[in-house]
């Protein structure tokens, strides 16, 4: 079948900073702000014949994930109402219509995810014509040319075609065929190191192990429209291989940056913290590239805090120089798109959130992507900042771009400062296959 996809291009060191072979974005996500905009690819809402309404300003969304599911680490790929965190490579007429993603014009094309993945549990719901012929590709790079090499192609096509529905393309087909079906189906797709497994509709009927010299370690997901109409809903996924970084026993790990004036205590298999000043726990392992989960709990009103990424070790002159997702609940004129203080899941003086999604004396759960200039960040489960750091190299991310590995570390700000942290995970993500 056609090979269609966007460009990839290798990033390559022209600094010290630049990680040899990362993926890098084509076109870099823009900024977020306190409202989704349609992003390349998308419809704008005024030429849609039937609009899909972003959520009013005093609601959360409802992403479709339960709170087990969000405590368990599980993302909304797809908000629902908006392309926010994807992008197209071609003019293929991507929209949102009534909480699907559709497609059903142009020639054949990718709709990508701006942040790329390594090893997870992926779910969605797709829907065909007879006449379809698509396919949702894994760990993609941007301009998949040979989906033997470049990708991998789980395709949909309920056609006759030596690839029919669950196969990899270029890599695996599946026994049986299945039955050709134009309601909605539901796939549940695994990767983890080689090993791919899928399901469809709650039967297994892909497990590969990729054993060649073109394995795939990271990329992107990539809903493909080929030929005929395709529609997909419900795109969840779970990072897997994330390691604990707090035991809830001790601070095993973590060191008290010098010159703080911040009590961090085990309280409940919770990391508790109070403050006088700002303070800051900072791990003592780093990471440059890496997904970090961790869920908290603000127990005042618009108390602040956040957690530093890629940082410079901490001392008494320079307790915080790293990245910052924001912690700070409040908003103005009970508006969640309009955040106080940047809000909760913002990059601080950087960008803000989109929408304020988390609320005081609840826990939540944050979500950060750093693969690269490019970060990403969920908060119970919703995307509220795509963001890619366009600034020049600088040794300090509060001057500029930051590429080499830091510290993680969390924040004690003022005598307001109280806060519980638990669930604190990390997985490093793997340079881009050469």
């Amino acid at each position: 079948m056609p090979r269609h996809t966007i460009k990839f291009v290798v990033f390559i060191a022209l600094v010290p900073f630049i990680l040899a072979g990362c993926l890098k974005l084509e076109s870099p996500s823009p900024p977020a702000k306190s409202n989704a905009e349609p992003q390349a690819g998308e419809v704008p809402i005024s030429q849609k014949s039937e609009k899909t309404t972003e959520p009013a300003s005093d609601e959360i969304p409802e992403t479709g994930l339960t709170a087990e599911e969000i405590e368990a680490g599980w993302i909304a790929l797809f908000d629902g109402h908006s392309l926010f965190g994807w992008k197209a490579n071609n003019d293929v007429n991507w929209r949102v219509e009534k909480g699907i993603i559709k497609a059903d014009t142009g020639k054949p094309g990718l709709l990508l995810t701006t942040t790329p993945f390594a090893d997870y549990e992926l779910r969605f719901d797709f829907r065909l014509t007879p006449e379809t012929n698509s396919g949702v590709f894994l760990r993609t790079i941007f301009d998949p040319k040979d989906p033997g090499k470049d990708c991998y192609e789980l395709n949909l096509c309920d056609q006759l075609t030596e690839y029919p529905t669950g196969s990899l393309v270029g890599r695996s087909k599946i026994k049986k065929p299945v039955l050709p079906s134009v309601e909605w189906q539901s796939f549940v797709v695994r990767l983890e190191g080689p090993k791919i497994q899928a399901s469809l509709n709650g039967k297994e009927i892909l497990n590969f192990k990729d054993t060649s010299e073109q394995q795939r370690k990271i990329g992107f997901i990539g809903l493909q429209k080929n030929e005929g109409p395709i529609e997909f809903r419900n795109i969840y996924l779970k990072p897997l291989r994330m390691s604990t970084i707090f035991n809830g026993v001790d601070l095993a790990g973590w060191r008290v940056v010098p010159g703080s004036k911040s009590k961090f205590e085990v309280v409940d298999s919770t990391i508790h913290v109070t403050a006088e000043k700002q303070g800051y726990l900072e791990t003592e392992e780093t990471w440059d590239n890496f997904l970090f989960q961790a869920t908290a709990k603000s127990n005042g009103t618009s108390l602040n805090s956040g957690y530093f990424f890629r940082a410079i070790k901490g001392s008494e002159s320079g307790m915080a120089n790293g990245y910052e997702v924001q912690i700070h609940n409040g908003i103005k004129d009970k508006d969640r798109t309009k955040p106080e203080n940047a809000g909760t899941g913002a990059i601080f003086r950087r960008t803000e959130a989109r929408r304020v999604v988390s609320n005081d004396h609840e826990w939540f759960t944050t979500t950060l992507a750093a693969y690269g200039s490019h970060i990403a960040v969920w908060v119970d489960g919703y995307q509220v900042t795509d963001w890619e750091d366009t600034r020049k190299p600088d040794e300090n991310p509060r001057k500029g771009l930051r590429l080499k590995a830091g510290h993680i570390s969390l924040q004690g700000h003022d005598p307001t400062t109280d806060l519980n942290f638990k669930n604190l995970k990390v997985s490093s993500l793997p340079a881009e296959s050469s």
